[in-house]
Order: C-alpha cells, then sequence, then structure tokens
C-alpha cells in the first residue's frame, strides 16, 4: 500500500540547550569521579528520558536534602534552588555541586543587587516551579512578590511604589512576559527593569522558530515533559501564533494518530531539556505510516556553551 505523503517541518533550534546539557554533563562527571551513587536535589532537568538515563548510572533523585546521606556527593538542579539549601549543606559538610543554569544565576545576582540598593522585587514567574521558588529564595520572606499575569499586577501590594524592580523566571512566553511588564510599568512608571533580558536565548530562540513553523504546519507537535515549563510554552506559542492542533508529547508513544488523519505538514520541535534521539523518535514513528519530506525551517543558530564547576575538571584544577 501506498503510503501517504507528508512534509514534517522540523524547529532550528530545538531541544538542549546550554543550561541542561552542563548540568547533565554534571551529573554524568560526578558519577565518573565519585562513583555511585551521586544524590540530584529535584529532577536535575524536566524530562522523564534524561532523568531515567542518570538513574539506571547510578544517580538518586531525590525532593529535599533531608534525603541524602552526609557521606554522599549532592547536586542542585539546573533550575537553581533558595540560598538555605547550600547553606544547609555546608552545616552538614556535606559535598555539593551547584548545576544552576548560569542564566538563571544572572537572575539571582541580579535580585541580590536591587535588594542591597533597597528595592523590593516583582518577579513573574509561575509558582510552584522550582526555577521560581529558587529566585524568591534568594531574599528574605516578603522581599519578592510573585505575579503571573497582567491581572495580578492589579492586585499586589507594593512597599514603596517608587522603589521596584523586576525580574523574570527564564523559561516564560516572551509575548505573555510582554504584557505583565506592560501592566508593571503603567502601575508603577519608576520601576527598575533587567538590563539585559532574564528570559534565556534558547526560551527566546524556540519560541520564534515555533512563530515561523506554525504559519506552514498543519500540526504541531512538542516533544517534552509536561513538567516542563518552556515545552509547555512552545505548545501555547504554536497554538497562538495560528496552528490548528499544537500537542506536547513526551514520546512517540504520545503521538494521536486519529488526530492528525487527513493533514498534510506537521511540524515538530522539542523543549529545552528533551534529547534529540526523541526528536528521532517521533520522525522514525511517521516515516513508518508516511512518505516523509523533511524541511528544516532555522530562525537562529547557536553556539553557547557553558563550563562544568572546577571542580569535576580533569584534572582538577585546585580553586584560587
Amino acid at each position: 500500500m501506498t503510503k501517504p505523503s507528508l512534509t514534517l517541518y522540523l524547529a532550528a533550534p530545538r531541544g538542549f540547550c546550554a543550561g541542561v546539557d552542563r548540568a547533565i554533563k554534571i551529573v554524568e562527571m560526578a558519577l565518573s569521579k565519585w562513583g555511585a551513587p551521586v544524590y540530584v536535589r529535584h529532577e536535575i532537568v524536566h524530562n522523564r528520558f534524561v532523568v531515567d538515563d542518570l538513574r539506571a548510572k547510578g544517580a538518586v533523585f531525590v525532593e529535599e536534602l533531608d534525603d541524602c546521606p552526609d557521606d554522599r556527593p549532592v547536586i542542585f538542579s539546573a533550575h537553581g534552588v533558595p540560598k538555605s539549601v547550600p547553606a544547609e549543606a555546608a552545616r552538614r559538610q556535606m559535598l555539593y555541586v551547584d548545576a544552576t543554569c548560569p542564566l538563571v544565576s544572572k537572575v539571582h545576582i541580579e535580585a541580590e543587587r536591587h535588594h542591597e540598593n533597597g528595592l523590593q522585587i516583582v518577579m513573574i514567574g509561575h509558582a510552584g516551579h522550582p526555577e521560581t521558588a529558587g529566585t524568591m529564595g534568594q531574599l528574605p520572606p516578603g522581599e519578592v512578590l510573585l505575579v503571573e499575569t497582567p491581572e495580578d499586577v492589579a492586585q499586589i501590594e507594593v512597599r514603596d511604589p517608587a522603589r521596584l524592580a523586576y525580574v523574570t523566571q527564564t523559561t516564560l512566553s516572551v509575548d505573555d512576559t510582554a504584557e505583565v511588564v506592560a501592566a508593571l510599568q503603567a502601575r508603577f512608571p519608576a520601576i527598575t527593569g533587567p538590563h539585559k533580558e532574564d528570559i534565556c536565548y534558547a526560551t527566546t530562540n524556540r519560541q520564534a522558530a515555533v512563530k515561523a513553523m506554525a504559519r506552514r504546519a498543519e500540526a504541531m507537535l512538542v516533544v517534552g515533559a509536561p513538567n516542563s515549563s518552556n515545552s509547555r510554552r512552545l505548545v501555547e506559542v504554536g497554538a497562538r501564533a495560528g496552528c490548528a492542533y499544537a500537542q506536547l508529547v513526551q514520546r512517540a508513544d504520545d503521538i494521536d494518530w486519529r488526530a492528525l488523519q487527513g493533514i498534510a505538514s506537521i511540524g515538530i520541535t522539542a523543549g529545552a531539556s528533551a534529547p534529540e534521539v526523541l526528536v528521532n523518535e517521533v520522525i522514525d514513528a511517521f516515516r513508518a505510516r508516511y512518505d516523509v519530506t523533511v524541511e528544516v525551517i532555522e530562525t537562529a543558530r547557536e553556539n553557547v556553551e557553558f563550563k562544568v564547576p572546577r571542580v569535576l575538571r580533569v584534572p582538577d584544577i585546585p580553586d584560587a
């Protein structure tokens, strides 16, 4: 039987960002250096495939530091942690490695500098997300107010409208965040913004690629985990950009083939914590059912790389 024709539009860039790649390398290098088990507080990145692969190599994933023994290394996830976590690890004399994405650490530093200058912080982010908890945990309670929507901006009570600054989670929708920032600036004209955009380059680039792809694809699949903020935002961006069907899938097995019947073009992208092997798995699943033509839609090229901590480099370089 002749297979139906299908055009697959493949977004570029897609998949792993530099922060995710660095965090995974940190766990792998820690296992190589110190052997198993190595403990990881929270999922190192939000992807089950990645977490399961590292678990098979000897990583033990826990939610809190209380679940870690004192005599084994512990790694903090790429999302960042409140200051209280490394402080407690140091108190217990634990060996720990911080895998926080440098772009998340940049937001932490910004918040601290604003606080030192006497400003109260408004954070644009998602309640309950580990990155939000980590950023808010850099400062004392009450010093960071969380908003998610323009409606939230109207409800917050600030200490001094003339002494405010805002920061954002790095994985938000660029368009949604712009709306919240506009609401903040309208209500608090003196509010100070970041020197450089807090939403990371990878989030911005992947959303731009999705917007370009959505204009051509009848349907779109985003490879990523349901607890991955940047992956979920890609689905939303695709739908808002005009793609009639945009769905999140973790693996090829999650594809709803009935929903795609009769469609001649499909866009595929992947969140910043989804490995390319899962994208290839999805493409192979389409090849098994369709006569596939692949067309890459490239909107940017990335060459960002973050160094791993010195304690994990081989040979070790003593701290200055």
